[in-house]
């Protein structure tokens, strides 16, 4: 199965005038991000943080093989909404039933009675809970919510989860839709 990095982290906006950044850290404890070593961007750039304060953080990054610290403003709102990853492998096995969210991505979609519905294609998360975008061949995506209720079995071994999805509903097209 083809693995994906994790994403453990964003960095957000500059703060102060020395180099440091606000950083949201999408791991169980947020401070536990600093310990998972070196975090790349999606270009392949190394970095390490340090947290100086309360979800704000030292940067350095990897330049001719050595750690330069980002010691200025502007340098470190050039980082601004870089995404951090760490490779798969680094991270432990999830627990029975757990799941990160990148393994999901490529896993064929069937219905409860084993038809094919389609390939899990994105996982969105805003907030307010998962859901799986899955790709289907002859008809638009279909966005399922990642629960029990909608999708109750999932193999990761077999490359296949089962979706149940909710009951969809036509909105009618209103007369002012209509005139735009």
């Amino acid at each position: 199965m083809l693995t994906r990095p994790i994403l453990l982290g964003v960095v957000g906006r500059a703060h102060g005038v020395r180099g440091q950044v606000r950083v949201t850290s999408h791991t169980a404890d947020p401070t536990a991000l600093t310990g998972y070593g070196p975090l790349s961007d999606m270009s392949g750039r190394k970095f390490t943080l340090r947290w100086v304060g309360d979800g704000i953080a030292e940067v350095s990054e990897v330049v001719g093989g050595e750690w330069i610290k980002i010691a200025d403003r502007t340098a470190a709102e050039r980082l601004t909404n870089t995404k951090l990853f760490i490779e798969r492998d680094r991270l432990p096995a999830p627990e029975e039933g757990e799941y990160y969210l990148s393994d999901l991505i490529g896993l064929e979609a069937v219905g409860t009675d084993g038809s094919p519905v389609g390939v899990v294609s994105v996982v969105h998360d805003y907030g307010a809970g998962v859901s799986l975008e899955i790709a289907r061949e002859r008809a638009g995506s279909l966005l399922v919510p990642f629960t029990v209720a909608c999708v109750p079995d999932i193999s990761l071994a077999a490359g296949r989860l089962t979706v149940t999805p909710p009951d969809e509903v036509e909105v009618p097209e209103t007369q002012a839709e209509a005139a735009e």
